[in-house]
């Protein structure tokens, strides 16, 4: 079965290869890696001899390829570069240390503002220092028309925003910002706290094989309680929670990145679940949007 994936994820990744650059390691847009090895077999009449195969990678007690080497950027590749983060959800003992640490792997440092937003002023002059922002929504609306301009402005630079939501109502914020950029809200509440693997067709429960964002991601944990996202034209999924809804979705259009997220729980409940942080870390890495800026990239 893993071999038989293997090869097809082979000729996915060669199919949908994106351009090489220096920040990403080469099992980029592969979900399951690949090696060549020489392994001893033995033919029809019982003689050993070598033949050199190309097979899975190691994997962890998950099943995703286990190492850094197999994220979708290198250790460092993004020294000095900034993610700002509007954390405006923090109960449950949420700190935000988990991710800040395997973000911190690929040299992110983390600008948080806790519970509230700054003024408007105020983020927009510490976005202009930022690679990207995430945004963690409450219950509650906390953002307003000032800071949904600031916002709006930062992503049509092309800079990539993150926006988190989870079930009802934690969701205020980001469906304000869905709504602005995107056209499209999360809603509802679908028990979660399973595992899913790689979508064998889109709108099943998995996620999508072979893009950046799934590098070295054959399993993903999909968060304890979710919010579903109201599918539109505009942006493409990327992960079904196990009751096929619609957990997480992407943008990637005219040079500009952004992701939609119904399960923020993922980013502090079962953290050593399947994937979460090599999701994290792919995530922040795309959203980088090297394509676009390569080495022009803003700095703290």
């Amino acid at each position: 079965m893993k071999t038989s994936l293997a090869a097809t994820v082979a000729l996915f990744a060669c199919a949908l290869a994106a351009p090489a650059h220096a920040q990403y390691n080469p099992a980029a847009a592969q979900s399951v890696p690949t090696e060549h090895r020489r392994v001893e077999v033995k033919d029809a009449s019982g003689r050993a001899h070598v033949e050199e195969r190309v097979v899975p990678v190691a994997a962890d007690h998950w099943g995703n390829a286990r190492g850094n080497q197999n994220d979708l950027a290198v250790d460092g590749a993004f020294e000095g570069q900034t993610i700002a983060v509007l954390h405006l959800y923090t109960g449950e003992g949420f700190d935000f240390e988990l991710p800040k640490k395997a973000l911190k792997e690929k040299g992110f440092g983390v600008y948080r503002w806790l519970n509230n937003p700054p003024p408007a002023a105020d983020l927009k002059k510490a976005l202009a220092k930022s690679c990207q922002l995430w945004i963690i929504s409450d219950a509650t609306p906390k953002l307003n028309g000032e800071h949904l301009k600031v916002i709006k402005e930062f992503f049509e630079s092309g800079k990539g925003v993150y926006i988190w939501g989870d079930n009802e109502p934690y969701y205020a914020d980001a469906n304000q910002v869905a709504q602005v950029l995107f056209g499209t809200k999360m809603l509802g509440n679908v028990p979660g706290d399973q595992t899913v693997n790689l979508w064998s067709k889109p709108a099943t429960h998995g996620i999508l094989p072979n893009h950046l964002l799934t590098t070295g991601l054959h399993y993903l944990y999909e968060g304890i309680t979710i919010a579903t996202i109201q599918p539109n034209q505009v942006l493409k999924p990327l992960v079904y929670g196990h009751e096929d809804n619609l957990v997480a979705a992407f943008y990637d259009q005219n040079g500009r990145r952004a992701i939609l997220d119904g399960g923020f729980t993922r980013l502090y409940y079962k953290w050593d679940t399947a994937g979460t942080g090599r999701y994290v870390k792919n995530a922040a890495a795309w959203l980088v949007n090297v394509e676009r800026f390569g080495n022009k990239l803003a700095a703290k």
